[in-house]
């Protein structure tokens, strides 16, 4: 079992709210800044094809002012690949992107696009870069990703996020299988999208996983309660799962 299980904060929605109303607040960096002292072990951030989220200008001041790694959400495009060469963030996880989406909506295909990924993992990899991949909790796409060579999938937790009643279970024991099968591959599993103070428990309580990441939950609780107090609290309910188990 990971004993700890890391934390990486999303902050992509603090720069939504900037950019509906555009100028300089709030401050993404701030928004890092106050995760980091608040228990996140990592910043995660989708540099999106239309920007509508985090800029340019927000890679350029994170890559600089922040202590934690940096973990960037990109698509399997040559622009992607060319950014995140030029600032080589500790982690780069490849992620399906449709712009009229309004989130990721799904898992990446990585079965059915090895010849896209392969240059792009392998680029990644070389430039020193931990590669992942945001993966469906499905044995062809784990097996996918064990052949394209990233170290590290994460799986996609919407459908457990979303379920009801007995769907809640089997889409729990779907990740579960896919994160043993994962690590009997040698993968390091991470997992996100969806979570909440209600739902991340049981997840967080899967001894095969080393790190969930969670954004929209958390900038949304921030409006009520605080940022600081947010991301404290998610840390503070994934230790107790953790631990219990």
């Amino acid at each position: 079992m990971t004993n700890h299980l890391r934390l990486g904060v999303n902050i992509d929605h603090v720069a939504t709210i900037r950019n509906a109303r555009g100028g300089l607040h709030p401050d993404p960096l701030r928004a890092a800044e106050m995760a980091a002292a608040a228990g996140a072990d990592g910043i995660t951030v989708h540099l999106r094809e239309d920007r509508r989220h985090i800029t340019d200008a927000d890679l350029d001041r994170l890559s600089i002012g922040v202590a934690l790694p940096i973990n960037l959400e990109m698509a399997a495009t040559d622009e992607m690949l060319g950014i995140a060469l030029r600032h080589r963030p500790h982690a780069a996880c490849i992620v399906p992107e449709r712009r009229t989406e309004r989130t990721t909506e799904g898992g990446l295909d990585a079965a059915g696009q090895h010849n896209v990924l392969a240059p792009i993992v392998s680029r990644l990899a070389d430039a020193g870069m931990r590669v992942s991949l945001f993966i469906t909790p499905d044995e062809r796409q784990l097996e996918a990703a064990a052949r394209l060579g990233a170290p590290v999938v994460e799986l996609h937790t919407g459908p457990y996020a979303h379920a009801e009643g007995g769907a809640v279970v089997f889409e729990l024991e779907r990740l579960a299988r896919a994160a043993e099968l994962g690590v009997r591959m040698g993968l390091e599993i991470h997992a996100g999208h969806g979570l909440t103070f209600d739902n991340v428990a049981p997840v967080a309580a899967l001894p095969t996983l080393a790190e969930l990441n969670i954004g929209h939950f958390l900038i949304g609780e921030a409006v009520f309660v605080g940022l600081d107090a947010a991301i404290r609290r998610m840390r503070a309910a994934m230790d107790a799962a953790r631990a219990a188990a």
